[in-house]
């Protein structure tokens, strides 16, 4: 056994010899950035051997300079010594909680029928006549008894937690009590009546928790399941991507010896922390949390209960369900009341899950006669394409770059995120937009496409990304991470710790979640017959979608070509489609019904996919004719390119 000292947190821990330093990392509690899932693939969970001696299995995109400094892959280098290891700031994931920013008033539509009158959860007041010599009934057949009496509830179930607090909780409230009856659904499903809880009369408060799991970010509303009104929202980042960035990594991290459920602990772990954080905030116990509905993307939802997502990315890709039956909070260990029901929507196949039932249940596109084109620009790129007639649907891999992950200075959209950026076209000098107007800390997936766009109409990088070093500025130089555009200096003084920067690393894998997108989209209306003009509405949705520049998303060619008027913004559909099904029994069927008529398109399948996604790896894309508006754009800014400054 040895010992592992870690800089400059100083913890320690014993492992054997042969141990990954990645392992000794997790061992240690420390949450360390693994981007490829440990696959040795993206060479950036580098850490510093100060002391000792590691074997490195690889050395990838380390240089011969940096081994001899003690560079090592965490992922890669196993445990030959007792060891001092320094772990750079960088590779540690940072989980602040924050509010999210999507977090305007939310209301049910005009369909979700008459939710108060047939709630999933309700307290119904009940004035028990206590036991008697003469009257010995137990207790639960006279708490049975009385609401059938008083509210016509008959049968009923129960946990054995609520039954073993039956007893004390009817005498301590004097036999005056709310009883905190489920009377939830499942598809088709109409189980009796199940008691949650007993709370002395007029003290029940019942509260819900709408969550989104994606892959980047996790968010959660705390509604009111009594009046429906959303109390306060939080988010943060997904704590599995400590594990991987993508979905491909999560699953094969998975395959690892306890990695299931190490993916299990972490999600579980992110979204306990956010609902600890809303409960504190806004007065709530835990045990006031009733109901708990669920969106997430295939895989996501499997990580989160724990099943094993392998066979996602195998072909024929199959998951294991698409449908999930109900769960309990103490089963999935949430901090909620223990009996709470949490329902995971339904998905559709391996890469179109419950985040797109969701979002196409919030966006409305289900009940209209319009062609409407529904696009969740997120980590996988979901794609659904139809109206109230019929629905497809497909997802490409993205990547997380718009999410703000897998870019050297990404982060999410929240205040002192870059969100809008101009650039002088004589100059080359930017002007930066910040959420918030704080000093600038990073930049996220709205900036990140404004910024592109306008490096690539002055010229400050070409059609394939790469960044002109030939122009006349200090702005282009050659970071530690190849050729890059600087964006906002570091200034301690303002409160901007670090150089903002776009490199060209960073520029392709932006190239590549934009063209993977535009390809989808593409593939997805010739499958049907249709070119992208019929398309009478296309609604954007994802955690950023409601803050992308139509007119830069065209420019870099994330976006068809078409009218700016036929473009609607949504913002995080998903998490508001899972408040929709948490509170309507009506909306909670049509999600099920939505997710039984998608048609669901696999792309890997499709011959072409290759080919448009190569075509769209050029700004805007290789068929200049497809975006006359861009080339409109370029000829004004080489003509009159000051007309463009902010």
């Amino acid at each position: 056994m040895y010992h592992v000292s870690f800089e400059p947190g100083g913890q320690t821990v014993q492992v054997p010899e042969g141990t990954l330093l990645s392992d000794a990392i997790a061992q240690a509690g420390l949450t360390f950035n693994l981007p490829c899932g440990g696959q040795g693939r993206c060479g950036r969970c580098q850490v510093i051997v100060r002391q000792g001696q590691v074997r490195r299995r690889s050395e990838l995109r380390l240089s011969r300079e940096q081994v001899d400094r003690g560079y090592a892959l965490a992922c890669q280098s196993v445990v030959e010594s007792d060891l001092l290891v320094e772990i750079p700031p960088q590779a540690l994931v940072a989980h602040a909680v924050a509010s999210e920013k999507a977090a305007a008033a939310v209301a049910l539509p005009d369909n979700a029928g008459p939710w108060q009158a047939d709630p999933f959860v309700a307290a119904y007041p009940l004035d028990i006549t206590p036991p008697s010599l003469d009257d010995n009934t137990n207790d639960w057949d006279r708490l049975q008894r009385e609401l059938a009496a008083a509210h016509g509830i008959e049968p009923l179930r129960a946990g054995l937690p609520a039954l073993r607090s039956l007893g004390p909780r009817l005498r301590n409230a004097g036999w005056q009590v709310d009883a905190i009856i489920e009377r939830a659904t499942w598809e088709d499903e109409h189980p009796a009546p199940r008691l949650l809880d007993l709370r002395p009369r007029g003290t029940a408060r019942l509260c819900g928790a709408a969550i989104d799991i994606g892959t980047t970010s996790n968010v959660v509303y705390l509604v009111d399941l009594q009046d429906g009104r959303v109390i306060d929202t939080a988010s943060t980042f997904n704590g599995q991507i400590a594990c991987g960035e993508d979905v491909i990594s999560r699953i094969i991290y998975a395959r690892r010896e306890g990695g299931l459920a190490h993916l299990q602990s972490l999600v579980v772990g992110t979204l306990n922390e956010l609902l600890d954080e809303l409960c504190q905030r806004n007065g709530v116990e835990a045990q006031q949390i009733v109901r708990l509905a669920v969106a997430g993307n295939t895989t996501m939802i499997h990580l989160f209960l724990g099943i094993d997502p392998q066979y996602i990315r195998l072909e024929p890709y199959i998951p294991t369900i698409n449908r999930p039956l109900p769960a309990r909070a103490a089963e999935l260990g949430l901090h909620a009341h223990p009996d709470a029901q949490v329902d995971c929507l339904p998905g559709v196949g391996a890469y179109v899950g419950a985040d797109i039932t969701a979002g196409v249940l919030s966006s409305e596109m289900y009940r209209t006669e319009k062609l409407t084109l529904f696009i969740d620009v997120g980590t996988n790129g979901e794609i659904v394409l139809g109206n109230a007639d019929w629905l497809i649907s497909c997802a490409c891999s993205a990547g997380p770059a718009f999410e703000g992950a897998g870019v050297q200075s990404g982060m999410r959209a929240i205040p002192g995120a870059i969100d809008e950026v101009w650039i002088n076209p004589h100059t080359f000098e930017p002007t930066c937009r910040t959420i918030g107007d704080l000093p600038a800390q990073g930049i996220c997936g709205s900036g990140m496409i404004s910024a592109l766009a306008e490096m690539f109409l002055t010229g400050v990088i070409d059609k394939a990304g790469r960044l002109n070093r030939s122009l006349s500025t200090p702005r282009i130089r050659v970071g530690e991470h190849g050729p890059e555009y600087l964006l906002v200096a570091a200034d301690p003084v303002r409160g901007i710790a670090a150089d903002i920067v776009l490199n060209e690393a960073d520029i392709a894998n932006l190239l590549r979640a934009k063209g993977a997108i535009y390809a989808g989209f593409s593939v997805l209306t010739r499958s049907v017959g249709i070119s992208l003009a019929d398309v009478e509405e296309v609604l954007i949705g994802g955690s950023f979608g409601k803050y992308i520049n139509i007119e830069k998303a065209i420019t870099i060619g994330l976006l068809p070509d078409m009218p700016w008027e036929r473009f609607r913004y949504l913002g995080n559909t998903s998490v508001r489609g899972a408040y929709q099904a948490l509170l309507s029994r009506k909306l909670r069927q049509d999600v099920a019904d939505i997710a039984g008529r998608m048609t669901y398109l696999e792309l890997s399948a499709d011959n072409s996919f290759m080919e448009e996604f190569t075509s769209a790896l050029f700004l805007p894309h290789t068929d200049e004719t497809a975006f006359p508006s861009v080339a409109r754009l370029l000829r004004q800014a080489a003509t009159a390119g000051s007309d463009r400054e902010p």
